[in-house]
């Protein structure tokens, strides 16, 4: 009995396990469907992934342990690793302004795009309702011409004769009701027109569509058409063929006239080119990436020096000790956010508290510094406010690594003879460095990367002038990536953000294993000590 329980419990579990993975990959086939119809080649290719990985997992006996994580591995896949490979392919695009769409959603686009030809009826309208929301259109031609009433599903030729039910005529030969369409008022017809304005009334080549013309409807043409053979969209209204230019994504006619908006394709090193070697874009960016490795590696040194000289003032024999570098770390309680507000409006050249007060101890005019508008001062005040955020954590790390340093080591010391400042510099630096060294690296590429100082406090300012792209004077290589692709006044250039994100990476990778190399530096000489 037993194992016959066992026996239908298994077949029972097995059938469960056959009827979703069924149901999930029939979803999937037909999601990814869409998404290949679409062009989106790239989330249907890691669905497709996602979905293999489950299904091994559920089907394969060694996959037995990683059947209850499948969720959470999908969901790291598409949440996590997808949006890095996504980021590494459109480094090597021109996704931007202008070329958003795939090539088929593009070609979509055009199909339905609309016309009005030379030789069109104009039609007068009136707008229609029945109670079930629905919209239908009498339509007239002239004043005494034919006339006929369009649903958006049903549509009657004008020039037939209405008389079924259709309600009694006003002077102008428009009825009341049309079977259950109530007639709409003019203030009613012009709310409705934004929700009128891409519907097709009727079916077939007698449909009608509203006009700009105000009250006019008309029989429009579908503007361009897509030439498959030769890859190519035709303008019916001007007879205009553009080509398609699959190199720079857009479609091209003979005068060098393009339509808008073009399409993705891929440019190959491109992005890192203009990066690179076009001047133009040099300029700014070299002063960017100096400035970045400046502000990360000020930051960090002053705000790590900074703790430590508190942790070491208040060490373990100082009165109030505890107390006094409590209150040093009210500015690391507070979030960050509210901080550099705050900070923004007291550096205030007009009306800041700290700004005033520094202009009257120097005798400056109003508006003394302007770290506003003068690159300058605008970079001495973000690294101040920087200091100002990181020094806490640098006290805290600071007061725990010395507190585990032996006490013997600097009695023997004293006995050598050695004075404070030998003690601080063979001893208590080197055996801090052990156990601080990787966490000024990682606050180093945490300042590389600060986004919100920079953005908060004055979003990158002043502008620098003449660059062929947006940026400022304080911008730092994240916020002016942020610039390219959201922010641009020219438009977005996601291809180009992304490549600049690539090479952030990497150099961000570079200290990553410079920190793993020192590490072992500094585990020796502690070893050494």
């Amino acid at each position: 009995m037993k194992t016959s329980n066992r026996r239908s419990f298994s077949v029972g579990s097995i059938s469960l396990i056959l009827l979703g993975l069924m149901i999930l990959d029939a979803f999937a086939i037909s999601f990814i469907y869409l998404l290949l119809g679409d062009g989106v080649w790239q989330l249907a290719l890691i669905i497709s992934a996602i979905v293999l990985l489950i299904n091994i997992i559920w089907l394969h006996p060694r996959g037995f342990p990683l059947r209850w994580m499948s969720p959470g591995l999908s969901f790291m896949i598409l949440v996590s690793i997808f949006p890095i490979i996504l980021t590494i392919y459109i480094a090597f695009t021109n996704y931007g302004t202008g070329h958003i769409l795939t090539k088929e959603q593009t070609i979509e686009l055009f199909a339905e795009r609309t016309y009005l030809p030379d030789d069109a009826v104009i039609f007068d309208y009136t707008v229609f309702q029945n109670g079930e929301g629905a919209y239908g259109l009498w339509v007239q031609e002239g004043e005494n011409g034919s006339h006929a009433f369009a649903g958006t599903g049903r549509f009657l030729i004008p020039g037939a004769v209405i008389t079924e039910h259709v309600g009694q005529l006003d002077a102008d030969g428009i009825p009341e009701t049309v079977g259950d369409y109530q007639r709409l008022d003019r203030k009613q017809s012009l709310r409705a027109i934004a929700e009128l304005a891409d519907v097709e009334f009727g079916v077939g080549s007698s449909a009608v569509q509203i006009t700009t013309q105000l009250g006019k409807a008309a029989q429009l043409r579908p503007r361009y058409l897509y030439d498959a053979v030769k890859d190519a969209i035709v303008d019916q209204e001007t007879a205009v063929t553009y080509l398609a230019d699959n190199k720079q994504g857009v479609f091209i006619a003979a005068d060098g006239q393009e339509l808008i908006p073009g399409y993705q394709v891929t440019v190959g090193l491109n992005n890192f080119n203009r990066f690179l070697n076009t001047p133009s874009f040099r300029g700014p960016l070299l002063q960017i990436f100096v400035w970045t490795f400046i502000y990360a590696g000020v930051t960090v040194l002053i705000a790590f020096s900074f703790g430590l000289a508190i942790a070491l003032f208040f060490g373990r024999d100082m009165p109030f000790g505890r107390v006094i570098k409590s209150l040093f770390i009210i500015p690391f309680a507070i979030p960050s956010v509210l901080t550099i507000l705050i900070w923004r409006g007291l550096l205030n050249p007009l009306t800041g508290v700290v700004s005033t007060t520094l202009a009257g101890i120097f005798n400056q005019p109003v508006g003394w510094p302007p770290v506003f508008s003068d690159p300058f001062w605008v970079k001495v005040a973000l690294i101040g406010i920087s200091v100002w955020l990181a020094y806490p954590y640098f006290m805290l790390i600071n007061s725990g690594a010395l507190q585990a340093i032996p006490q013997d080591m600097f009695e023997a010391a004293d006995i050598d003879g050695a004075n404070a400042w030998q003690k601080f510099r063979h001893l208590t630096l080197p055996l801090l460095l052990v156990g601080v060294g990787p966490l000024l690296i990682g606050s180093f590429i945490a300042n590389f990367n600060a986004f919100n100082t920079i953005y908060l406090f004055n979003d990158g300012g002043p502008p620098m002038v003449g660059t062929a792209t947006p940026a400022g004077h304080s911008d730092i290589l994240i916020s002016y990536v942020y610039r390219l692709a959201f922010g641009g006044s020219g438009g977005q250039d996601f291809g180009y953000a992304s490549a600049i994100t690539m090479i952030i990476f990497l150099v961000l990778l570079g200290f990553t294993l410079i920190q793993f190399r020192y590490m072992k530096v500094w585990e020796g000489v502690g070893e050494n000590v």
